[in-house]
């Protein structure tokens, strides 16, 4: 199939709507994030060199600059993340084809199964933190970004939110299959700390975000 991030978007979508069980809503919760940063990108580059923004506080210019760096590093991992997760799921159904004839043949199915349980529930632990991460670093250039692309800090909050619920969904259909109960207890915590830090952060900057469209 070849990698996700070298298809066009049309070819994507077909794939996605196909009866093949990968990519799914892990690698499609990475690309919202991904579309999140990217936004969030863009209007820093409609920003700078702009008389409003030339006008800013020193301060506030190297928070916008380093915030924008930040969010072009979690860009370049969630671009790595949109394939990331479906090799995950890949991994995890070449160890259910594995042999279980002999005693010694389901041991290592099991084991197989079950590091490709646990690498299959830290991949969208990665994304959901990753797209944290963009909300973390999202409200500077919301509250000074070019006012006529606020609306697109917006919809890359709405994105990053969406990809971290997103991927927290395929933590949670992945718990299950892990016997290590300190693995799911952690994992658990994690990432209801995840959903609550991303939920409060989107609604700060949607409302700056509306205040500043008035």
């Amino acid at each position: 199939m070849g990698l996700l991030m070298e298809m066009t978007l049309e070819k994507y979508s077909d794939v996605l709507a196909s009866n093949e069980p990968a990519p799914g809503g892990g690698s499609t919760a990475a690309l919202s994030g991904l579309m999140g940063a990217s936004l969030t990108m863009m209007v820093v580059n409609l920003s700078v060199g702009k008389k409003s923004y030339e006008a800013l506080d020193e301060a506030v210019k190297q928070k916008f600059m380093e915030d924008f760096h930040r969010v072009e590093g979690l860009k370049k991992d969630l671009v790595h993340l949109v394939d990331e997760d479906t090799a995950a799921f890949n991994k995890f159904m070449e160890a259910m084809k594995l042999p279980k004839d002999t005693e010694e043949q389901k041991k290592i199915r099991e084991e197989k199964m079950q590091q490709a349980s646990i690498y299959a529930l830290e991949i969208p632990l990665k994304t959901a933190e990753k797209c944290l991460g963009i909300l973390q670093n999202q409200e500077t250039i919301a509250s000074y970004g070019n006012k006529n692309a606020v609306s697109d800090v917006g919809v890359g909050a709405l994105m990053a939110l969406s990809g971290l619920e997103g991927a927290v969904l395929n933590v949670k259909i992945n718990i299950p299959g892990i016997n290590d109960e300190s693995i799911k207890n952690e994992a658990s915590a994690k990432y209801e700390k995840l959903l609550a830090d991303g939920v409060r952060l989107q609604k700060n900057i949607m409302e700056i975000v509306n205040k500043r469209i008035g």
